[in-house]
């Protein structure tokens, strides 16, 4: 038991780090850590994908708060344009969390592994749709319906949405590090709601783990959120003082690897 917790503990800090550097809530290496681990746990296949997704969006609660607390010292969360994503959010992650219940778990692991090795090449060719120079305020139906996109993927891979809305973002003009504090906002509401319509669609499923509501595992969510929490605040700072092109290409290899080992 000592050794899973030091596992959970670890991956707390990793995920942290990413939350706070890049924008995301830790999500793309979290979901692959859980499902190994809960395999290695005995975890019934059925139902292991779905705990590892579950988990996931409960501990981005913390790590996005953190994390979006420390950009908002620097004045740079965007609050407007949160509440606006935040209400196409909710609906969103409601729409996905079913979604991923329709789905067994060996088709959800596939499609994440396909996710992650999109993302992957995205963040080392830097791919997505490039910052105009000026651009307009994104309008409400936009940010409507871009949150609702947003939070309905987010459910089915256990994201905290960092990976979609900072392109969003910075395609609709908003400077890089004004999006990456936007987006730690968003993380909030995305994992909130996500967490929470999972522990419902799993709740009083007979091959759950002991110590779990629902499809959220509660050693894991602690163990790791008790190191994310001081993490994501570190990896804020670094956001503001590196230019992490090298990271993102370092953290592009290890999630092809991620992706390519749910086909094998």
């Amino acid at each position: 038991m000592a050794a899973v917790l030091l596992t959970y503990l670890v991956l707390g800090a990793a995920a942290g780090v990413l939350a706070g550097l890049f924008g995301v809530g830790g999500g793309l290496i979290i979901v692959p850590a859980l499902v190994y681990s809960f395999k290695a746990q005995g975890v019934a296949p059925d139902i292991l994908t779905h705990l590892a997704i579950g988990t996931s969006l409960a501990t981005i609660i913390f790590t996005s708060i953190n994390s979006a607390l420390e950009h908002n010292k620097k004045g740079a969360v965007l609050w407007s344009l949160v509440a606006w994503l935040s209400v196409g959010i909710i609906l969103g992650t409601a729409l996905g969390a079913k979604t991923a219940a329709l789905l067994n778990g060996e088709h959800l692991q596939k499609i994440i592994g396909v996710f992650a090795i999109v993302m992957a090449i995205k963040m080392a060719f830097d791919i997505g749709p490039k910052q105009p120079a000026q651009g307009p305020s994104p309008r409400k139906p936009a940010l409507l319906s871009a949150g609702g996109v947003i939070g309905w993927a987010s459910a089915i891979f256990g994201i905290g949405g960092g990976t979609l809305t900072v392109p969003f973002l910075t395609w609709r003009g908003v400077s890089m590090q004004r999006a990456v504090a936007t987006s730690s906002a968003c993380g909030v509401p995305i994992a909130a709601s996500g967490a929470f319509m999972f522990m419902l669609n799993g709740w009083g499923d007979p091959q759950l783990p002991e110590y779990s509501l629902g499809f959220v595992y509660l050693p894991a969510m602690l163990g790791i959120a008790l190191t994310s929490m001081i993490f994501a605040r570190f990896g804020a700072r670094l956001a503001h003082r590196l230019q992490p092109k090298r990271l993102k290409q370092l953290f592009a290899l290890l999630l092809v690897s991620v992706g390519t080992s749910f086909f094998i």
